[in-house]
């Protein structure tokens, strides 16, 4: 039997399992899929360059007065925020150079904080936490999300909500045909299983799931008094 080699086996990106195995190859881009968290991820060695990446963020033109747009992000804002305690907080991460999603969360009466490497590198709102975490059309373009998704762990506040925005893959799909690969910068893949498998690593309970949209509810902390928040 020949020898695995590093084409074969790659460390997972999500769940760091060593022996997530060669997939497929689509257009000359190499795919591993791990057996552990259900993560497809582009090999590491074909990831765009952090210049690639911010030329094609920049084309992005995500408009908050444009009905259609508005419409897509609702599906997730209004179970995320829905009902939520007077004074809640919100953090838009990856939120890009046009920031929609705070625009619709401040409208439901949250105050909102913005945070993107690229647009919006301010550590500061790193360093707290937050009621509804929204990561939209954000966690396809992780290159670690083991520890993107950790650090949106450390982000949620007890009781708090995530809300993760993308596409998921499931198997009827067939990867060379999936429009979800035209985009280069698009290198992390998860399926219903693999968002099981999040739910399982950080405590969360998976409160809503569509094909393209996944929520997440953290507990909140036993309140001795009984009174609640």
């Amino acid at each position: 039997m020949a020898a695995m080699t590093d084409r074969d086996r790659q460390r997972c990106a999500l769940c760091a399992n060593p022996h997530a195995r060669w997939f497929t190859e689509v257009r000359q881009r190499h795919y591993h899929r791990c057996a552990r968290c259900d993560l497809t991820f582009l090999d590491p060695r074909q990831r765009p360059s952090r210049e690639e990446e911010r030329a094609e963020y920049a084309l992005h033109r995500n408009d908050p007065a444009d009905p259609r747009y508005r419409r897509h992000l609702g599906r997730l804002l209004e179970p995320l925020t829905a009902p939520l305690p007077p004074g809640a907080e919100g953090l838009d991460f990856g939120c890009g150079p046009g920031p929609a999603v705070a625009a619709m969360l401040r409208e439901r009466g949250l105050a909102v904080a913005n945070y993107d490497p690229f647009f919006h590198p301010d550590p500061g709102v790193l360093e707290r936490t937050y009621d509804v975490v929204v990561c939209t059309e954000v966690a396809e373009h992780f290159h670690h999300p083991g520890r993107e998704f950790a650090r949106l762990a450390r982000l949620l506040r007890p009781g708090g909500r995530l809300g993760v925005m993308t596409r998921l893959l499931t198997p009827e799909i067939e990867l060379a045909a999936w429009y979800y690969l035209r985009e280069r910068s698009h290198v992390a893949f998860y399926s219903p299983a693999t968002m099981a498998w999040l739910a399982g690593r950080f405590g969360w309970t998976l409160w809503q799931q569509l094909p393209d949209l996944t929520i997440f509810s953290r507990a909140a902390d036993p309140d001795p008094t009984g009174r609640g928040r």
